[in-house]
């Protein structure tokens, strides 16, 4: 089994080598030659793994909105996934069947909400093995020798090596501490980001089921997932990982904030604020009405004054003067 995990991941990570290497040396010819960075310092070829974990994400933000839609169908059919369960708990086939058929009937996919992680392992993958080959002097994809020495050999703030890790510190304290502050922000921001979706955009049917027990599990597994494995990590897979999780979070923010799941906490913060921008423009136009007419002024939204009658004298009043009359009843004889 794991021959044949080697063999698949040999088999599609030289296009991801070439992808990757050609992506970075691209920001870091930008940083370098445009921004005037030292080609071989850490700063131009950390802020290189940044732009290529941007490229990435900005890459992902279709399956992204799919996994968001996933996630959402996921939560609204969960009173009728526990009806499903109250019917056919006793039989665990025909509950199985009913569940994917209700998944069917409303083109919910439960491992749709994998997806954007599932596709960056094999990136993420890749770049540990183009970090581990360049600080050997091994170049792999798009990199020329010199460049995967300057890779292999670059240092963050000129002292942290971006191919060390905790555990391979040596001693190292700054590698140490650095790599222990990236593993801490890669295991918070994972742990936010699940958080942020349990707490604001689940309704309160969906957080006793199954989806919610299995949301559950991801909030607490895959940070300690990432912090044990974190240690293992070169600083500069650490950098594109972390960068990826903030990415994540402000994206789902971005998402949960202007278009909540019906029936969540992010719903009715969303009607709150809705009501209070509807309220506040209507006293914002009342206030510029006042204040145009306390300058004396006339402008166009106000409406036309009405015009009064002229004053007549009492003879004209007596007379009938200035008043229409008619003409077969005021004839004379």
């Amino acid at each position: 089994m794991i021959d044949f995990f080697g063999q698949l991941f040999s088999f599609i990570g030289e296009p991801l080598y070439y992808a990757i290497s050609a992506v970075m040396v691209a920001f870091h010819t930008f940083f370098s030659d445009v921004l005037g960075l030292d080609p071989a310092g850490g700063a131009a070829w950390a802020l290189s793994i940044i732009g290529l974990t941007l490229v990435i994400r900005a890459a992902l933000i279709p399956l992204f909105v799919k996994q968001i839609k996933a996630s959402r169908n996921m939560q609204l059919i969960q009173p009728k996934v526990k009806e499903l369960q109250k019917k056919y708990g006793h039989d665990r086939e025909r509950l199985a069947q009913e569940t994917m058929k209700l998944y069917k009937e409303s083109n919910t996919n439960p491992f749709s909400s994998c997806l954007p992680i599932l596709l960056q392992m094999p990136i993420f993958f890749a770049l540990f093995r183009l970090l581990d080959n360049a600080s050997h002097g091994n170049p792999r994809g798009v990199l020329t020798v010199e460049q995967a020495e300057q890779f292999g050999e670059a240092k963050l703030f000129g002292v942290v090596p971006l191919s060390d890790t905790f555990l391979k510190a040596d001693g190292d304290v700054a590698v140490m501490v650095t790599a222990a502050f990236l593993v801490l922000a890669m295991t918070a921001t994972t742990f936010l980001t699940q958080r942020q979706l349990m707490s604001k955009n689940m309704p309160a049917d969906a957080l006793s089921g199954p989806y919610a027990q299995q949301q559950k599990m991801l909030l607490y597994v895959l940070p300690l997932v990432f912090a044990v494995g974190g240690i293992a990590f070169p600083i500069g897979v650490l950098l594109y990982w972390t960068t990826s999780n903030l990415w994540t979070m402000g994206q789902q923010f971005y998402v949960i904030r202007n278009n909540p799941a019906p029936g969540t906490p992010a719903a009715r913060a969303k009607q709150e604020r809705d009501e209070a921008k509807a309220a506040k423009h209507g006293v914002a136009t009342v206030v510029a009405e006042d204040t145009a007419g306390a300058g004396g002024t006339t402008t166009d939204e106000r409406p036309a004054p009405r015009q009064q009658p002229k004053k007549q004298s009492r003879q004209q009043r007596r007379s009938g003067g200035g008043r229409p009359t008619n003409k077969k009843k005021g004839k004379k004889r």
